[in-house]
């Protein structure tokens, strides 16, 4: 049932309406997927019109970039915590490296919604925003990233540099394979009925450990003399 519509004017009830604004869109995501939201079903889940919504958020897809940098946090505390957890010998790089791209890619295949995310953000999301949502978001995106660059790099033989494009591939990577992995219906029903199409599918988390691994490993044979 939609509910009726009462004016927000005190600045912790606008607070409270931007926090509801985000948590239908954050639920409506999860149920049918981020490309599939739009402003006008965030609006009606929230009982307001779309030029309601306009008064906290300029756009769907801003909406979604805060969103995004939400979830993006928390997958930076998941990674830290399995990181913290990294065997003690500091010695046994290879097995610290194997560690940390467990680390990256389980902590991104447990967050769907991140990876969906993930997966619309350059062809979306960071279209249709203002200028200062869209330096807001990268801002934040690139002190999470730093910041768990430096804690790889901590963790193995790579560079802080290094560090950091790991943790930029793993996203990048769980951003592309995502939809690949988890087709639409339609593909869904191909797969079922033809086998050696449906062998091409990848597998999500086992694809990315791979490349990340590779990438782990490759990257120190880049490096300038």
């Amino acid at each position: 049932m939609k509910r009726a519509f009462v004016r927000a004017r005190r600045p912790e009830h606008k607070q409270q309406r931007r926090e509801e604004i985000l948590a239908a869109a954050r639920d409506l995501a999860v149920a049918s997927g981020v490309r599939n939201v739009s402003l006008g079903a965030v609006a009606e889940a929230v009982g307001l019109a779309k030029s309601n919504i306009m008064r906290y958020f300029g756009t769907r897809e801003e909406i979604y970039l805060i969103l995004a940098t939400e979830e993006w946090h928390q997958w930076a505390e998941a990674v830290t915590t399995r990181l913290e957890a990294a065997p003690d010998d500091a010695a046994r790089l290879e097995a610290s490296s194997d560690h940390v791209v467990a680390a990256l890619a389980e902590t991104l295949a447990d967050r769907p919604l991140l990876c969906d995310i993930l997966s619309q953000t350059a062809t979306t999301l960071e279209h249709n925003v203002s200028i200062e949502a869209a330096r807001t978001f990268k801002r934040a995106i690139l002190a999470v990233i730093a910041d768990l660059g430096a804690q790889v790099a901590r963790a193995t033989g790579l560079t802080v540099g290094e560090g950091r494009e790991l943790v930029s591939v793993a996203t990048a990577f769980a951003g592309i394979l995502y939809p690949i992995a988890h087709p639409s219906p339609t593909l869904a029903e191909l797969y079922a009925q033809d086998p050696v199409i449906a062998a091409t599918c990848p597998d999500f988390l086992p694809t990315l450990t791979r490349a990340l691994k590779a990438l782990a490993a490759g990257l120190p044979t880049l490096r300038e003399d």
